[in-house]
C-alpha cells in the first residue's frame, strides 16, 4: 500500500491508526497537516452515521491499525464470540489474540518502522522463536516463548537500524527484553488495558454479531 493511500485511511477514519510508524509521530503527519477527510468537499461534508456504520467504522479502525486482512481478523473475533460464555473479558481475549502475532511483537518491540515492516520482516525470515527459524507472520507466540534477531540477519541493511528504532519505542509490560542478547520473552498475556485502542472492542462484537 503506497504512503499516500495509508494517510488517506486515517483521515477517511478521522483517527490516528500510525500506518506508516516513524511519520505518524512527526509534525508532517497527514492527520496534523489535513484532519479531515480526503475530497475536495471533504471540509463540507456532514453526516450522521447509522448504528451500523458506526459499527463498520470501529470495526474497520481496528482491523487496520493492526494491518490484517477482512478474513483474519473476522476469524479472530468469531473464534472469541463462539466461546464468550467461557470468557471473563472479550476485549482482553481479542488484544491476546492479536498482540501476540509474531509481526505485532516484532512492532511492539521497535524491531521494525511500522506493522507493515514488521510483516514484511518476519515473512523473511529473519527472527528466531525459540531457536527455530520462523517465517509466519501471523503464527501466535505463547506466554514463555523468545523471540530473537537470527545471526545471519543481524548485519543486513534491513535491520542495521533496529538499535535506533528500539531507542524511540516503550517495551511491552508483557515482554522482558534483555539487550545484551537481544532477546525478547513473553511473560504474560496483554490485556487490553494494556493497549491504547483506537476502537471500542464492544461495538466489533456487536457488528459482527448480527
Amino acid at each position: 500500500m503506497k504512503t499516500q493511500a495509508k494517510c488517506k485511511i486515517c483521515r477517511r477514519m478521522g483517527e490516528k491508526l500510525f500506518l506508516k510508524g516513524e511519520k505518524c509521530m512527526s509534525n508532517k503527519c497527514a492527520m496534523i497537516e489535513r484532519p479531515f477527510a480526503p475530497g475536495q468537499r471533504a471540509k463540507k461534508r456532514r453526516s450522521t452515521l447509522s448504528e451500523y456504520g458506526k459499527e463498520l467504522a470501529e470495526k474497520q479502525k481496528m482491523k487496520r491499525w493492526y494491518q490484517l486482512s477482512e478474513s483474519q481478523f473476522k476469524k479472530y473475533v468469531k473464534e472469541i464470540y463462539k466461546d464468550r460464555a467461557k470468557i471473563k473479558s472479550v476485549a482482553d481475549a481479542l488484544v491476546a489474540k492479536i498482540e501476540v502475532r509474531l509481526d505485532n511483537v516484532i512492532f511492539r518491540l521497535g524491531w521494525a518502522r511500522s506493522r507493515s515492516h514488521a510483516i514484511q520482516l518476519a515473512s523473511h525470515g529473519h527472527f528466531s522463536v525459540n531457536g527455530r527459524k520462523v517465517d509466519i507472520p501471523s503464527m501466535q507466540l505463547k506466554v514463555g516463548d523468545i523471540i530473537t534477531v537470527r545471526e545471519g540477519s543481524k548485519g543486513k541493511d534491513t535491520l542495521k537500524d533496529i538499535l535506533e528504532l528500539m531507542k524511540k519505542s516503550t517495551t511491552p509490560k508483557w515482554i522482558s527484553f534483555d539487550a545484551s542478547k537481544m532477546q525478547a520473552t513473553i511473560t504474560r498475556l496483554p490485556l487490553a488495558e494494556d493497549v491504547q485502542l483506537p476502537a471500542d472492542i464492544t461495538t466489533v462484537f456487536e457488528f459482527y454479531s448480527r
